[in-house]
């Protein structure tokens, strides 16, 4: 496959697979959620490998599915089932996916780490939902984080979406570790993960999804009300505010509020 939004590189026992979409800070598209199922499928046929790394560009992890997109797809659900299928794999695929966070993680970004089995997070990262500032929940993303931190602090995200530090995220169990070098984190894990017997982490992956499960149903219900939601026309107009002025919704009259993002995270936009 020709790889245009992640870069895939390959070393004994691990592939890393690196979003590389720097004019989108990272977003995801369909094109990119389709390569990083390709890739995992590369890892899936490569005997030797035990480990895929799932990581961004410095300072950016992921910013979530891209709304110009969303609002134009064709299915109505904004890519929503796709994505959770994407999510769905990491959690069952029988290789351990490690998440590699440095810097700002949101929508989509926070539960492409919470769908995988470990997640490193330099000090500096941050967690966010925004997807209530246009009138969204995040969907697909909420089975996975619940399954995760537990009910209060995935609840407590989506209704503030407010950013939540790297050591806030550790705390409410998002994070396994906060790590100034996650290359040598890295390592200290792979030194692990490689005795350990390659058919017991498939077998783990499978009886925790038994005790833990996150189904096809859940997709299709989690597709169905994404759809719901976006078919309000007041979450468009919201949508086409900020995807052609960068506009937010307090900043056009369409929602509630009058304070800046920045108090909230720091910088403009999500």
């Amino acid at each position: 496959m020709d790889y245009r939004g992640i870069r895939v590189e390959a070393s004994p026992d691990t592939m890393r697979v690196t979003l590389d979409r720097p004019d989108r800070r990272n977003g995801l598209d369909a094109r990119t959620i389709a390569e990083i199922r390709h890739a995992l499928d590369e890892a899936e046929h490569r005997p030797d490998c035990r480990i895929v790394v799932l990581a961004g560009r410095p300072g950016v992890f992921c910013t979530g599915m891209d709304l110009a997109e969303a609002v134009d797809a064709p299915e109505g659900d904004g890519g929503v089932a796709d994505f959770h299928a994407l999510l769905r794999r990491i959690s069952t695929t029988p290789r351990v996916v490690v998440a590699e966070v440095d810097g700002q993680a949101a929508g989509g970004g926070v539960g492409l780490a919470a769908a995988c089995d470990l997640v490193l997070a330099t000090p500096r990262s941050t967690f966010s939902l925004p997807e209530a500032l246009w009138g969204l929940l995040p969907c697909a993303v909420l089975p996975f984080l619940v399954r995760r931190t537990g009910f209060q602090p995935a609840y407590a995200m989506t209704l503030t979406t407010k950013p939540v530090s790297a050591a806030e995220a550790h705390r409410d169990r998002l994070v396994d570790e906060v790590c100034d070098d996650p290359a040598a984190a890295l390592g200290r894990l792979a030194f692990r993960l490689t005795k350990v017997a390659p058919e017991a982490i498939g077998e783990a992956k499978r009886y925790f999804g038994l005790l833990w499960p996150v189904t096809e149903e859940t997709g299709r219900v989690a597709a169905a009300e994404f759809a719901r939601l976006m078919g309000a026309p007041a979450v468009r107009d919201r949508i086409a505010a900020f995807t052609l002025h960068q506009r937010m919704p307090w900043e056009t009259g369409a929602g509630g509020g009058t304070r800046p993002l920045a108090d909230a995270d720091g910088r403009r936009g999500t």
